[in-house]
C-alpha cells in the first residue's frame, strides 16, 4: 500500500470525520530544521532474560502494573513523513519514552523520559514537549508474553501497559542522544505491518495516525 492510499495530505489545518466531527492536522517540519548532539550514556544493563524477568516479577509484586508511556515524533524527509526512532545496537527499534514512576502521569512522565533520553539539562532550558492525545494502548498479560492492542476480557492482572502518544515538535528543536544510540527518521510506509524487524507497535503506527490530515510546513 503506497502513501497516498495510507495518509490524507493535506494544506488545511483540519478535517472532516464520518461523524462531521473536525481532527486537527499534523504539522511537520523538515528534518534539517533540527540540530543533532551525542551525549554520554548510561552504563547498559547486560541481563539475560531470565534476569530481565526476574526483576519484573520483583517489581511487579512492589509496584503492581508496569505502564509504560511513549512518542510517536514526526518529521519531513524527501516530501514524506518519518517517525522518530531509537536504535540501540544496530538492532533493536524503540519509540522514546519509559516506564513510569509510582504515581507520576503519563504526560509529566513522557515529559521526563522525552528530556532524558532527547536533550541536555546543561543549559538549564528544557524543552517544552507539546504531548497530544493518546493513540493507542498495548498490554502485555504475562512476563513473558508479547504486546497485545487489545486487553482480553478475561485477564483481571495485566503485567504491563504501554501508551503511544502523540508528540508535535516545535519548527526548531535541538536533540542530543545518549551515544549507544541513534536518532533515526524512517519513513512511515516502510513501518507499515512491516512487523518482522520494528515489532507490532511500532509497525502499527501508519495505521493510529491514518485518520490524521498531515501538513507539511513550507521553509
Amino acid at each position: 500500500m503506497n502513501n497516498s492510499q495510507l495518509f490524507n495530505y493535506t494544506h488545511g489545518s483540519s478535517t472532516s470525520t464520518d461523524d462531521g466531527s473536525q481532527v486537527e492536522a499534523i504539522k511537520i517540519y523538515g528534518l534539517s530544521n533540527y540540530y543533532f548532539y551525542s551525549k554520554p550514556a548510561p552504563p547498559l544493563k547486560n541481563q539475560t532474560l531470565e534476569e530481565r524477568i526476574s526483576c519484573l516479577k520483583t517489581r511487579y509484586d512492589v509496584c503492581g502494573i508496569r505502564t509504560c508511556v511513549e512518542a510517536v515524533i514526526l518529521v519531513e524527509l524527501s516530501k514524506t513523513p518519518q517517525l522518530l526512532l531509537l536504535q540501540l545496537r544496530n538492532s533493536t527499534y524503540k519509540l522514546p519514552g519509559g516506564r513510569l514512576r509510582p504515581g507520576e502521569s503519563d504526560i509529566e512522565g513522557l515529559k521526563r523520559k522525552l528530556t532524558n533520553k532527547l536533550s541536555v539539562h546543561s543549559d538549564g532550558i528544557l524543552p517544552d514537549w507539546e504531548v497530544g492525545e493518546c493513540l493507542g494502548r498495548w498490554w502485555r498479560v504475562g512476563f513473558e508474553t508479547l504486546l497485545l492492542p487489545y486487553l482480553p476480557p478475561n485477564v483481571r492482572s495485566p503485567k504491563e501497559c504501554r501508551k503511544i502518544f502523540l508528540v508535535k515538535l516545535p519548527e526548531r528543536q535541538k536533540f542530543t542522544v545518549p551515544k549507544t544510540h541513534k536518532l533515526l527518521a524512517v519513513p512511515l510506509s516502510q513501518l507499515h505491518e512491516n512487523h518482522e524487524i520494528y515489532g507490532p507497535v511500532i509497525s502499527g503506527v501508519p495505521q493510529l495516525l491514518s485518520k490524521f490530515p498531515i501538513e507539511t510546513a513550507s521553509r
